[in-house]
């Protein structure tokens, strides 16, 4: 089974970048093609962030879109979020994820479908 391990979060000004990396032990290509970000503050439900499958397709959410970009090195089972113009609203937990294979349909988002988790990293985003 898939173990992400999330690291790279921290507080930052309004206006900074900050990149979470995850490293996915027990990857394999032939189980797990598909990995995301989420977010999720207290009180709330995840939120996704994007994702990201072996043909490097990828899908963002519309908070996010033109300032996070997902990438990954398959090679060594990491994948990236480098986030930039970073907002106060950006504050959150954030979780790396995996699940066998991506949707880019309209349940792309839905944490349900993703079935391992990291412990996740805190960002702060200060104004």
């Amino acid at each position: 089974q898939v173990q992400p391990v999330e690291s790279g979060g921290g507080s930052v000004q309004s206006g900074g970048s900050l990149e979470l990396t995850c490293v996915a032990s027990g990857y394999t290509r032939a189980t797990t093609s598909c990995m995301g970000w989420f977010r999720q503050i207290p009180g709330s439900e995840r939120e996704a962030i994007a994702i990201i499958d072996n043909n490097d397709q990828t899908r963002y959410g519309y908070s996010v879109s033109g300032r996070f970009t997902i990438s990954q090195d398959i090679d060594k089972n990491m994948v990236f979020l480098r986030m930039t113009n970073l907002k106060p609203e950006d504050t959150a937990m954030y979780y790396c994820a995996a699940r066998r294979l991506c949707g880019f349909g309209e349940r792309w988002a839905q944490a349900r479908f993703f079935n391992s988790w990291g412990q996740g990293t805190q960002v702060t985003v200060s104004s």
